[in-house]
């Protein structure tokens, strides 16, 4: 690669990239820029790569093939060290499995990665009062993780992803398992840290109807400091990305992803049931002990 490249720095770039698990593809000619304040929609049916993708933008994976950048550095030349430093400067990530510390307070789970790296006391106090209070949370400082609803927790998560203000953030369908009032809550605030701190994202999630939610909402400040979300006809800088088997079958705007006839964007968009099932079964909903589903690991 020339030097010249690699002065053209995105937040996020992948190169041609793959990655197979036993023998397995799941990502195969992967490549896109997310450019400096930029959201990127990831959406594609269940083991379509979308998870994976995000664990190679944050180094969790190395590529078989290919090339992942964040900020010009080369994921996969840097050192363990390096790369845990580069996620705590420049990234966070909420996933939509629930990692708090629940045996901590909300102060104590939200100031956790500024503790590690040794911030000042004044400074981590100032810091989470500030985020905390983005997402709401600025009455429950005392609080114990496990005190918490589930949409305050994954408030929670969000502050903690936020603190010191990351320049790229990376949501894994950060509203699943979520009501409907605290699911478009988080998008809301997804579009506040967008909007207000001009954060670059990628966002993966297969609920068909928060893309053009965070399309068509935009976060701005009032006079008087106050959040102002407005509804508006699409903002610029968001894209969607569709993945099918593993490949981009569809990367474009949201318009043209709401009116394009590619099979995987229809298929997404106006599922049907292709044939009928005479029996089922189902969990009995009342059971309390129930297996944990996840999907969604490709």
């Amino acid at each position: 690669m020339k030097q010249e490249e690699r002065l053209t720095t995105f937040p996020i770039e992948f190169r041609d990239v793959g990655i197979d698990f036993e023998g397995q593809t799941a990502l195969d000619s992967i490549s896109f820029q997310l450019a400096p304040g930029e959201m990127l929609c990831v959406t594609g049916s269940s083991q379509s790569g979308k998870s994976v993708l995000l664990r190679l933008a944050i180094g969790f994976l190395q590529p078989d093939r290919g090339e992942v950048f964040v900020k010009g550095q080369r994921l996969n030349e840097l050192s363990e060290n390096d790369l845990l430093a580069l996620r705590s400067e420049l990234m966070g990530i909420v996933f939509q499995e629930n990692a708090l510390f629940t045996g901590q307070t909300v102060f104590e789970n939200a100031a956790y990665r500024l503790t590690e790296h040794n911030w000042s006391e004044e400074k981590i106090n100032s810091a989470v009062r500030e985020v905390l209070t983005f997402v709401g949370l600025q009455d429950d400082l005392h609080k114990q993780a496990e005190e918490l609803s589930g949409g305050m927790k994954r408030r929670l998560e969000f502050a903690r992803a936020l603190i010191g203000w990351p320049s790229i953030m990376l949501f894994d369908e950060p509203t699943s398992g979520l009501d409907p009032i605290n699911a478009r809550q988080v998008l809301d605030l997804i579009v506040q840290a967008r909007d207000l701190h001009h954060i670059s994202s990628i966002f993966v999630s297969k609920s068909m109807h928060e893309i053009p939610y965070l399309a068509t909402r935009q976060a701005r400040l009032d006079q008087d400091g106050s959040i102002r979300l407005d509804v508006v006809e699409e903002i610029q800088g968001i894209k969607v990305m569709v993945l099918e088997n593993g490949r981009i079958a569809f990367c474009g705007s949201v318009r043209e992803f709401l009116q394009s006839e590619l099979p995987a964007v229809r298929n997404l968009l106006h599922p049907v049931a292709h044939q009928s099932v005479d029996h089922f079964e189902c969990n009995d909903p009342w059971k309390k002990e129930r297996g944990q589903q996840n999907d969604d690991l490709l």
